[in-house]
């Protein structure tokens, strides 16, 4: 059992539960919906979600009452809410465990956004592949619409606000914001220059606000019992609430676990995930998605908050969380993940399109032993020519496992080198081919 009380996935763990619009109110679900709509002020809404100090779930960690207060206050036109539910990073799966095994309790926090920032329209942005996700929301939404949660006149409140689920089509980059945005407007998802930013000019030029699933299904919770019991768990003031962690790599049971923002990531790895899978010690670990930098065991008591994590190097992102254990060439999994990014980048800024080839190219090469030591130069030089270039944060997190695994396990670039040295496998046309 576990030392503390689950939030989101609380309702999941019931036996029987099924997530159905019946199970989900004999939980509770919908009361906060009840409470809030043409009883509370929309500031009101806002000002709580402010005061809970929620930041978003998805990878920024932006604080998400404040990004709400960005929105013109004296705009008269429509404006709209899109939940991100284009979970595309690697070894993360959270957001699609919240939509499947409890559908209403993220409807219920689109609903009571919407009333918040004023949106009459809502769109949940989903991952082209998450087919059974999205006919379970699809589904969900037309129990909520029946029931009256959802749609003109909520509750006879005089209130709408309707959603609509929107399949992508498999593009990693149209979980960057604005890209999902032109995605949802038709258009070939690709990142806006900012300024202007979505608050103002967002979804077809109107003001929008978009959150993550995990950050929206967190709302109903904070309205039905305070801001101050969402604050004081977790890490305050910056880090509140629980997290929901997706731990996958070499531990004995990966999975989804809920815990309070501040956790270890040897508590997570050795207390919940049943520690690693064999007798090889941990080597590596990344703690938020495969944009974070890699840490190791030195960072093993590093709590997993957004300043602690970031003061360790690395960053909280999507709370994805890959364990490696000793034995893994750390040159082979930034490569990996390098092949990750170079496929996904979107090309529409040179530094990201040609510097994710030359980086793969260069990877490729010291990997299959054919590498010189002027090889590591390229790669140091290529990262800061990308890094901080691009139109949006791809750039940033494509260098980060080359960076990070830089830093911390260069002699294993150079052992592989070394060996190219030693066995004379180096070809000699291979240098004017160089970058």
């Amino acid at each position: 059992m576990p030392k503390h009380e689950l939030i989101l996935l609380k309702n999941m763990m019931q036996p029987g539960y099924t997530g159905s619009l019946a199970d989900y109110e004999k939980t509770g679900g919908y009361q906060a919906l009840r409470n809030a709509l043409g009883k509370m002020a929309p500031t009101d809404v806002t000002a709580k979600v402010m005061k809970s100090g929620l930041r978003g779930r998805g990878g920024a960690g932006f604080p998400t009452g404040v990004k709400w207060g960005f929105l013109p206050k004296d705009y008269q036109g429509p404006r709209y809410l899109c939940c991100n539910a284009d979970e595309s990073e690697p070894g993360t799966f959270k957001d699609r465990q919240l939509m499947e095994r409890d559908p209403h309790q993220v409807l219920e926090g689109i609903v009571l956004a919407c009333y918040a920032i004023g949106a009459q329209s809502a769109y949940i942005y989903i991952r082209g592949e998450m087919v059974l996700g999205s006919k379970i929301l699809e589904h969900a939404i037309g129990e909520a619409r029946a029931a009256g949660y959802i749609g003109k006149n909520i509750l006879g409140t005089g209130i709408t606000a309707d959603v609509w689920v929107h399949r992508g089509a498999g593009a990693y980059i149209c979980g960057e914001e604005t890209a999902l945005l032109e995605s949802l407007e038709g258009k070939r998802g690709l990142p806006r220059v900012k300024p202007p930013f979505p608050a103002t000019h967002g979804l077809y030029n109107k003001p929008t606000v978009v959150n993550n699933v995990e950050t929206l299904a967190n709302l109903p919770h904070i309205l039905s019992r305070g801001p101050e019991w969402f604050a004081s768990i977790g890490s305050p003031p910056k880090s509140t609430g629980t997290r929901v962690f997706c731990v996958s790599g070499h531990v004995k049971r990966p999975g989804n676990y809920e815990l309070p923002m501040g956790v270890t990531t040897r508590e997570l790895v050795f207390e919940y995930a049943g520690g690693m899978r064999s007798d090889k010690p941990l080597k590596a670990f990344i703690p938020g998605g495969a944009s974070a930098p890699f840490l190791t065991p030195e960072h093993l008591d590093v709590k997993l908050d957004f300043e602690s994590v970031a003061a360790a190097g690395s960053m909280l992102g999507s709370g994805g969380v890959t364990v490696m254990e000793e034995g893994t060439s750390m040159v082979w999994a930034a490569l990996r993940l390098m092949e990750f990014f170079y496929h996904e980048s979107c090309g529409k800024c040179s530094p990201c399109r040609e510097g994710s080839s030359w980086l793969v190219q260069t990877m490729r090469r010291i990997i299959a032993k054919r590498g010189q030591m002027q090889d590591l130069e390229t790669l140091t030089d290529l990262c800061k020519n990308i890094a901080g270039r691009t139109v949006c944060a791809f750039g940033d997190a494509e260098v980060s496992p080359i960076m990070s695994t830089l830093k911390h396990w260069r002699h294993e670039y150079v052992a592989l080198i070394h060996e190219a040295d030693a066995a004379n496998l180096i070809r000699p046309e291979s240098a004017g081919t160089r970058h």
